[in-house]
């Protein structure tokens, strides 16, 4: 079997909010990207049915290569990764993927592990002291492993996906949060 000399698993390159990328995202999605709200009040108030928080899953896991380096972690250890889909009407808007490192689960983060159906945003921005780190954005693609998270449980896969990730800080410990706009959010 013939390879290519870029593994299908690459990992998606992030560039911060502000900078050239190429390809530039489309008008429609960068007002998406650029917003410093929060992405849970941004799409309940575009939905204008039903919102819902829809869990994929919770557990103690390997974060991906990329994030343990953006959190200053060691890859091999666990972290609490936590998946979920934003929903209008039951349609999935957005994939949002959380890493907590194990390390950052002492004090009020703890409380992040037992969320349930509740949106992560609405603790994040209710809670003044946490901090928004930075943010980056890419366009993702078959193949890489947020991509096919994203995906999965999709009736059809587009060709690409926009995401942007952020650190955040609960108490001064990190924790990253990829958001990925799925095909059925409004532009």
């Amino acid at each position: 079997m013939v390879r290519s000399s870029r593994s299908v698993h690459h990992a998606p390159r992030w560039v911060s909010i502000g900078r050239k990328h190429n390809p530039s995202p489309p008008p429609g999605i960068r007002v998406w990207l650029e917003d410093t709200g929060s992405l849970t009040q941004r799409v309940l108030t575009a939905c204008n049915g039903q919102f819902s928080v829809h869990v994929r899953r919770q557990e103690s896991a390997r974060s991906y290569y990329d994030e343990a380096g953006l959190l200053n972690a060691n890859p091999s250890q666990f972290a609490v990764i936590r998946e979920v889909e934003l929903r209008c009407d039951d349609a999935p808007w957005v994939f949002a993927r959380t890493i907590i490192p194990t390390s950052s689960l002492r004090g009020p983060a703890k409380r992040l592990t037992m969320l349930g159906n509740k949106p992560l945003g609405a603790v994040l921005f209710a809670d003044p002291s946490v901090i928004r780190g930075r943010t980056q954005f890419s366009q993702l693609k078959p193949g890489q492993k947020l991509f096919e998270s994203a995906v999965a449980g999709l009736s059809s896969r587009p060709d690409s996906l926009w995401g942007r990730r952020t650190l955040f800080y609960l108490a001064d410990k990190p924790l990253l949060v990829n958001e990925i706009f799925l095909p059925g959010i409004p532009l």
